[in-house]
């Protein structure tokens, strides 16, 4: 699974040839969920409340990158890395 981004202990990633709706896959320690792009919301799993707001937060100021980055894995291309969160 292609990492995307890193920070505050969160890993980001998108899966290769994923199902629709366009989504990315959030890591926080134990905690898993993933989020779609357009619009941004979660569509599975939990965060603690302060890294889900840093997430969206994240993911509506890359919105654009994110959803280049879902077309690129839908063709198995290369994902390029996203700055993180600062």
């Amino acid at each position: 699974m292609p990492q995307i981004a890193r920070f505050y202990g969160m890993v980001i990633t998108i899966r290769w040839r994923e199902h629709n709706p366009p989504h990315f896959h959030v890591r926080y320690a134990e905690d898993e969920a993933s989020y779609t792009i357009l619009p941004i919301a979660r569509l599975q799993g939990g965060l603690p409340p302060r890294a889900a707001s840093m997430v969206v937060e994240w993911a509506a100021f890359h919105q654009q990158e994110l959803l280049d980055n879902w077309q690129r894995a839908r063709r198995r291309e290369p994902l390029k890395e996203i700055d993180p969160l600062t």
